[in-house]
């Protein structure tokens, strides 16, 4: 299994440059990415490649990381118990983007692999899984862009098994979904974890598939709505919904508790906040504009996959 997590490790980084490079093709400033590698004490580390206060990203981070452990954080074995007191390996490239243009939209992607031996000398088998995804948080929604995304999200997902791109939406729309507001973090897309089906090559397949999609899908939209002019009005809605990811990310967040909980780089996990955000009391937009459109069509769950493009789109 070592060799294959080294596999896995070179398709990650491979990733991560080719992310990298197509960020910086439409940025219009012509800065390049930070790049930031590091090490874990405890063994590991990685390289956070970040982009902010540019023209068209006002942060972009796209992480690689592999780290490593004699004991999993309480994150790890909250749902499987047989794996407190094992070691483990694990490994992801992580990416959230910040556009500046409150008409582009945020986006956050993972693709990742972990890996727990089992203990020495006992009968245990050693446990591995693949998991993963990317979702889409607009502040202004388009119709095209959101059936775009899906049936982008579908395709990856459909060559490994029709029956997938169904769960992992359901399984995204639950997981990204702030409970003490009752309301999702935005349009969705896919989230999966634990997954092992068919194996080794089946399950990495899937993975990749996954991690090569994410970004000719968000650039994409990126590019329809980066130039599209804005005011203070739809800069402030902008920072006042970024909040919300601020609260996910803090609150529910699996991801950044492992990250914090394995004492990984702070500013890596916490690169993935926007630059600013906002809050207000008791916001509630204007019925009829286009901010009340966001909460009323386009953060509820639909099944945008299988809707048709409008014909202007």
């Amino acid at each position: 299994m070592l060799e294959k997590l080294e596999i896995v490790r070179y398709y990650l980084t491979g990733l991560q440059a080719t992310l990298c490079e197509s960020l910086q093709d439409i940025e219009t400033s012509g800065e390049k990415f930070l790049s930031d590698s590091w090490d874990r004490p405890e063994g590991g580390g990685g390289r956070s490649m970040v982009l902010e206060g540019q023209e068209t990203f006002e942060r972009a981070g796209v992480n690689f990381s592999y780290v490593q452990g004699e004991n999993l954080p309480p994150s790890a074995t909250a749902k499987r118990p047989q794996l407190a007191g094992r070691s483990f390996n694990a490994t992801g490239v992580s990416i959230v983007i910040h556009p500046r243009n409150p008409y582009a939209p945020t986006s956050h992607a993972n693709v990742r692999f972990f890996y727990a031996p089992a203990p020495e000398s006992s009968n245990e088998e050693d446990i591995w899984w693949f998991g993963g995804g990317f979702d889409l948080t607009p502040y202004y929604g388009y119709r095209e862009d959101a059936i775009a995304w899906h049936q982008a999200a579908k395709a990856a997902c459909d060559p490994y098994g029709e029956h997938l791109y169904p769960k992992f939406k359901a399984d995204c729309d639950e997981y990204f979904f702030l409970k003490h507001r009752n309301e999702p973090r935005g349009i969705g897309g896919i989230f999966y974890d634990d997954f092992d089906e068919g194996g080794f090559d089946n399950a990495f397949g899937l993975m990749k598939s996954v991690g090569n999609a994410y970004g000719s899908a968000y650039i994409d939209i990126v590019n329809k709505r980066v130039k599209k002019l804005y005011s203070d009005r739809e800069k402030d809605f902008q920072e006042y919904r970024r909040g919300r990811y601020v609260e996910f990310n803090l609150v529910y967040d699996r991801g950044t508790h492992f990250g914090l909980q394995s004492n990984g780089r702070t500013e890596s996990i916490l690169v993935s906040m926007p630059p600013v955000a906002q809050w207000s009391y008791n916001y509630t937009p204007k019925p009829g504009t286009p901010e009340a459109e966001l909460y009323d069509t386009f953060l509820k769950p639909q099944d945008w996959a299988n809707m048709e493009l409008p014909d202007d789109a």
